[in-house]
């Protein structure tokens, strides 16, 4: 991450490094608030990260479901929902 350490990016999201450690490997999820500053910081689109921040707690909460027709199904409910929200 274009030279950075963990412990520098650690602090300035005000975490420590083990948990940093965590989020870097996928042990843990950020936090949204935690991406934005991310994206702040590394001089990021903000809107991207998000993206796919959101598409991998999508991804975790259905990556044990063995029918992925079930899957897709629930996207397409997701998405006429938040059509209406």
């Amino acid at each position: 991450m274009q030279g950075l350490l963990q412990r520098q990016l650690a602090a300035f999201l005000e975490i420590d490094t083990p948990m940093f450690s965590k989020i870097e490997r996928g042990d843990i999820r950020a936090k949204r608030e935690q991406v934005i500053k991310l994206a702040e910081y590394l001089h990021q689109d903000e809107k991207e990260m998000l993206t796919l921040w959101l598409a991998d707690n999508f991804i975790d909460a259905v990556e044990d479901e063995q029918e992925r027709d079930l899957c897709n199904d629930a996207i397409l409910v997701a998405q006429e929902k938040i059509k209406t929200l």
